[in-house]
C-alpha cells in the first residue's frame, strides 16, 4: 500500500463517519449528541472487531508474528481505526467534552497508529490492540443508551454495568497486560513500545474508577438508602 492509498484511506474514513454521525443526528432529531455519537461509536467497534478478527493470520497463536511487516488487511483495519479516532476526537473536542484522560487516549492512539501505518510494521500488535481496546465498546455505550430510555437504576442497568466491567476487566487488564508485555520485548520501535505502555496506563486508570463504580452500584443494591 503506498502513501497516497493510506492517505485515501484515512480521509475517506472520516469523511465516512462524519457523514454517518449526521446522519444518525438527522435520523434520531430528539437524541442529545453523545447519545448520537455513541451510536457511531458502537458501530465503529463492530467493525473494529470484525475486521481485527478477519485480520488474524493463525488463530492458533492470535498475537504472531511480532514486530513483523503489516499484512494488506491489518493495514486496512488500521487505516479504519485511525479514521474513526481522528473524527471522535474532533467530536469529543466539538461537544467540549474532552478529559485529559480521553486526550492522552486518542492522542496515544492516532500517533500510534499513524507510526504503523507509515512504516507498515507491527500490524499485529496494533490491531491485537484494537480488538483488545473495542470489544468492550458496546457494553460501555449500552450503559448509557439504557439511562437514555429511562432504565437508570434498574437491574438491567446493573446487568449492563456488570457487563462492561467483566469484559473491560478481561480483555484490558488481563489480554492488555500479556500484550504490553510481549510488545515490549519484541524489537518494535520505541514509539510503538511507548504507544503500548501509555495506553495500558490510561486502561488501568479507567479501571481503577470502573472498580469504585461497582462498589458503589453493589452497595446502593445492598442498601439503596446507604450510597451517597
Amino acid at each position: 500500500m503506498d502513501n497516497s492509498d493510506k492517505v485515501y484511506l484515512v480521509v475517506s474514513g472520516v469523511i465516512f463517519w462524519t457523514s454517518a454521525f449526521l446522519l444518525t443526528r438527522k435520523i434520531f432529531p430528539n437524541s442529545s449528541f453523545d447519545i448520537c455519537k455513541r451510536i457511531i461509536s458502537t458501530i465503529h467497534a463492530v467493525f473494529a472487531v470484525v475486521l481485527s478478527s478477519i485480520s488474524v493470520q493463525d488463530w492458533r497463536y492470535p498475537v504472531s508474528p511480532l514486530a513483523s511487516n503489516s499484512s494488506p488487511l491489518q493495514m486496512r483495519a488500521l487505516g479504519v481505526n485511525l479514521a474513526y479516532l481522528i473524527y471522535d476526537l474532533v467530536c469529543c473536542w466539538y461537544d467540549k467534552k474532552l478529559k485529559i484522560d480521553n486526550l492522552v487516549h486518542h492522542l496515544v492512539c492516532i500517533v500510534g497508529i499513524g507510526i504503523g501505518l507509515a512504516h507498515e510494521r507491527c500490524g499485529t500488535e496494533m490491531v491485537a490492540t484494537m480488538w483488545i481496546t473495542e470489544i468492550s465498546s458496546p457494553s460501555l455505550h449500552l450503559r448509557e443508551f439504557l439511562k437514555d430510555l429511562g432504565y437508570k437504576d434498574t437491574n438491567l442497568n446493573l446487568a449492563a454495568d456488570v457487563s462492561f466491567a467483566v469484559t473491560y476487566t478481561v480483555a484490558r487488564m488481563c489480554f492488555g497486560s500479556y500484550l504490553c508485555f510481549v510488545s515490549l520485548f519484541s524489537s518494535n520501535p520505541i514509539l510503538v513500545k511507548a504507544m503500548g505502555v501509555g495506553l495500558f496506563i490510561v486502561s488501568t486508570y479507567w479501571f481503577c474508577n470502573i472498580v469504585r463504580m461497582v462498589k458503589y452500584k453493589l452497595a446502593k443494591l445492598k442498601d439503596p438508602h446507604s450510597a451517597s
